[in-house]
């Protein structure tokens, strides 16, 4: 079972929310999860991500891999946590 992080959309039309989780690589974009370890919200100025660092950092551990879009979310998410 090849384990994906990535982006499922909630949220109503044309007001996108999503949230970040870990799935299987062969579920649907809205379907099965295996756990939800953060969120996207595109809507607010600057765009909020919300992520729970150690999650994220079990499943990588385990081999999970992020979708090019949770990768770059990841990257933004780590740059204020480190200038603190």
């Amino acid at each position: 079972m090849a384990v994906r992080i990535r982006l499922t959309r909630m949220g109503r039309k044309k007001k996108p929310f999503y949230r970040i989780v870990v799935a299987d690589s062969e579920a649907k974009r809205d379907g099965r999860f295996l756990e939800v370890v953060g969120t996207y919200d595109p809507m607010q100025k600057p765009a909020a991500v919300v992520v729970k660092q150690d999650r994220v950092a079990d499943w990588l551990s385990r081999g999970a891999k992020p979708t090019d879009t949770v990768r770059s979310l990841l990257k933004g998410a780590q740059a204020p946590a480190a200038a603190e």
